[in-house]
């Protein structure tokens, strides 16, 4: 474990030293969330709360349904799509 200083400026602020910047991916404008804890406080890089996926979804237009996708892709499935014959008596 490795132990790094700095010190609170008038304006509230610290300096995250470098090497630990860049050992977390800390960029400017990256969002970090202090936590208050019994022991001390915990500095952990934040997320935008969003997750990649979210950001994108309901973009794609089908202009057929999901299940003739897959039908198209894997086969269609058993039993779909096909008439039944009745029996005979």
């Amino acid at each position: 474990m490795v132990f790094m200083r700095s010190r609170v400026s008038s304006k509230g602020q610290i300096t995250i030293p470098a090497e630990l910047r860049e050992a977390l991916g800390l960029r400017a404008g990256t969002l970090v969330v202090f936590e208050s804890r019994p022991e001390g406080a915990l500095l952990r890089k934040g997320t935008t709360g969003e997750h990649p996926v979210d950001k994108i979804y309901g973009l794609l237009k089908l202009h057929t349904s999901v299940d003739v996708l897959l039908d198209e892709m894997r086969g269609a499935r058993p039993g779909v799509g096909r008439k039944r014959s009745r029996r005979q008596p």
